[in-house]
């Protein structure tokens, strides 16, 4: 039983430093758009159907919101989920009717 505990919270903190340390990595690339570019990773991999991405730059997003300065605005992150989204549904190719 410890051992399946332990091997879990080692999962977890290596989930938590992957996070941490693609959160210092879009900061470090550009602050102003750190939170930005996590939200649109995150659209797309909804938008692909991946979940486990999808969480992951979720919790990528919230990471640089704690640790970052600059401001995010609601309106923006509705603008990149409205284009991935679009992007999303022109990148499927209609069912062929036969």
């Amino acid at each position: 039983m410890w051992g399946t505990i332990s091997k879990w919270l080692e999962q977890r903190q290596a989930a938590k430093a992957r996070v941490r340390g693609d959160a210092h990595a879009l900061l470090a690339k550009n602050p102003a758009t750190a939170y930005y570019d996590a939200q649109r990773l995150a659209a797309r991999a909804r938008f692909a159907g991946d979940g486990k991405k999808f969480v992951h730059w979720a919790r990528v997003a919230a990471e640089v919101a704690r640790i970052g300065d600059s401001p995010m605005d609601l309106e923006v992150v509705r603008a990149i989920m409205d284009e991935e989204e679009h992007r999303a549904m022109r990148g499927k190719a209609p069912a062929k009717q036969f």
